[in-house]
This record gives structure tokens, C-alpha cells and sequence, in this order.
């Protein structure tokens, strides 16, 4: 487990030591191998500098806004093509209706909507909702690792991002929605609720809050601090976090020595504050944060 979660670790701590991790795929495994490049000039696009602002900001959006309840307040469209809208322009009702006739209704006015998983491209945000519009597929799912003793493949672990399971009952990844949040510029600076703004005019998520609010009264006081403060605490089942946290990046599931089933949700990606939230059974038993 360890061994497998430092390698994860590496796929990013690698570009500050000047070294690419090449992925060789042979059938479905993958090798990873450290290749030197030369180290990337300050500034240079696609680089950015350590302590970035623009990592913690969409770090907050991922921790607080993933996994959040809503409904949907106009008929979102099937496919991986989704729905685009351009931030700062009226929404085109007509271009989503085109959108719904030609490709299906993922959901309709009314229904229960989870924001599962949050990605930044370029210019875009890009929000799934019930699973997305698309299934995805990764390289780690089947990974080998070669060490000096040859070719060890990374059995009876799987990794898997947090769109592909829980949520609200029947999500299937593929079966839901994609939203293409369009600046027309690079992503400027965002708070969880400015983003809730921006999808107000296809989401409704203020009915959702009373229920939740309800439902942590009702939790112990430690848990209910906890909660308030968007932190895990040991004790706490998966539903707590996911009220303290949202939906983690990503799941590291396997089995110990004696069987029994251990998980660990993974939020943030290195090198900018990753925390590890460990699992055993249905209650967390430990929290690590790096760096």
C-alpha cells in the first residue's frame, strides 16, 4: 500500500527532480520509467511556479463543491458533448434545447442532481453531473511497477476517481451530464459560491441545504465541529467526510493481510497540499496531510 501510494506521489515530485515519468503500456499493464528532460524555465506556460494561488482556488472549488446536492432547473442533455455556456453571455436556450433533442435528457426540471466530479481545462471548468456524460478509463487501474528485481504488477489494489462510485442511488458514470464552463480567458480566481452562481441558471442547489443541515445537528458535537471546519476527523464514516470534505480526488482500495477491506480517499494532487483520509471498514482510522 505504501509503495503504491509513493508512486502516485512521484508522478509529480518526478518534474521537480528534472525527470519525466515515460508510461509504457503492454497490453493492459502499464510500466513507469523515469527519463531525464531539461528543467523547465521559470514562467515558462504550462509550469507553474511552486505556491501557485490558482492550485489553492481550485482546490476549494474540488473540496466544497464536489459531491454537492442540487436540482436541476432546465433539461441538461446526454454525451460527452454536454452543454457549453459562455460565461459573461446570456444563456442560449436554444442551443440547449437542441442539445436535449438531439441527444437525450439526462435529467429533467425537478430531478436530484450531485455535482460528482470537477476538472480545469484552459479556459473552461468543466463540472459533471450523475456521473457525467462520459465513461472514463485510466492508466492506473492497471499498472506494474519495475524495480531493480524486474516487473512487480500492483495486485489487489485498484484506484479509482470519486465519479465512479457512490453518489446518489442509480449513477451510473456515462449516464449523466457534462457542463463546459467557457471564461473565454484563462479560469480567474473562484470561490466555491461564485461558481454555485454560475451554474444557477441550470442548478438549484438552495433547497438542498436544510435536510444537510438537519442531518449534522444530529451528529456529536466533535463531528459537527469537524464538519464546520472541512476537515476529516478520525471516527467518521464515509458520509461525514463527504459533508466535511466533498468527493475525494481519487480512492485507493485493497485488502490487508488479514482480508479485511481498507480504503484510502485522496483530495488535492501533489505537489500542492495533498491529504490522505484512511479508511478501515466504515470508519476512518487516520489522516495525513503533505506536505
Amino acid at each position: 500500500m505504501l509503495l503504491f501510494l509513493s508512486i502516485l506521489w512521484s508522478l509529480h515530485l518526478f518534474a521537480d527532480a528534472d525527470a519525466r515519468l515515460l508510461l509504457h503500456r503492454t497490453g493492459e499493464s502499464v510500466q513507469i520509467v523515469a527519463s531525464p528532460v531539461p528543467a523547465p524555465v521559470e514562467g515558462q506556460e504550462g509550469q507553474p511556479a511552486p505556491d501557485n494561488p490558482q492550485m489553492d482556488f481550485r482546490l476549494e472549488i474540488i473540496r466544497y463543491v464536489s459531491g454537492e446536492l442540487a436540482r436541476a432547473v432546465r433539461p441538461l442533455p446526454r454525451g460527452k458533448q454536454g452543454f457549453l455556456m459562455k460565461i459573461g453571455q446570456p444563456l442560449d436556450q436554444a442551443q440547449l434545447e437542441r442539445a436535449v433533442a438531439s441527444r437525450g435528457a439526462a435529467m429533467r426540471p425537478g430531478d436530484a442532481a450531485q455535482i460528482t466530479h470537477i476538472d480545469f481545462r484552459g479556459h473552461q471548468i468543466v463540472v459533471e453531473i450523475n456521473g457525467g456524460g462520459w465513461k472514463k478509463t485510466h492508466w492506473y487501474q492497471h499498472l506494474t511497477i519495475e524495480t531493480s528485481g524486474g516487473i512487480t504488477p500492483a495486485q489487489d489494489t485498484t484506484v479509482q476517481p470519486a465519479a465512479d462510485s457512490g453518489g446518489p442511488p442509480g449513477i451510473r458514470p456515462g449516464a449523466g451530464s457534462t457542463i463546459f464552463l467557457d471564461f473565454g480567458k484563462p479560469v480567474p480566481q473562484l470561490s466555491p459560491d461564485e461558481l454555485k452562481t454560475l451554474l444557477s441558471p441550470l442548478l438549484d442547489f438552495s433547497k438542498q441545504h436544510s435536510a444537510s443541515v438537519q442531518w449534522v445537528d444530529t451528529l456529536p458535537p466533535e463531528f459537527q465541529k469537524a464538519i464546520k471546519e472541512r476537515r476529516a476527523a478520525v471516527g467518521m464514516d464515509r458520509e461525514m467526510v463527504v459533508a466535511a470534505m466533498g468527493r475525494p480526488d481519487n480512492k485507493v482500495r485493497e485488502r490487508d493481510a488479514d482480508g479485511n477491506e481498507i480504503e484510502d480517499w485522496i483530495y488535492g494532487q501533489p505537489p500542492s497540499k495533498t491529504i490522505f483520509v484512511h479508511f478501515q471498514g466504515d470508519r476512518v482510522t487516520s489522516i495525513k496531510e503533505f506536505p
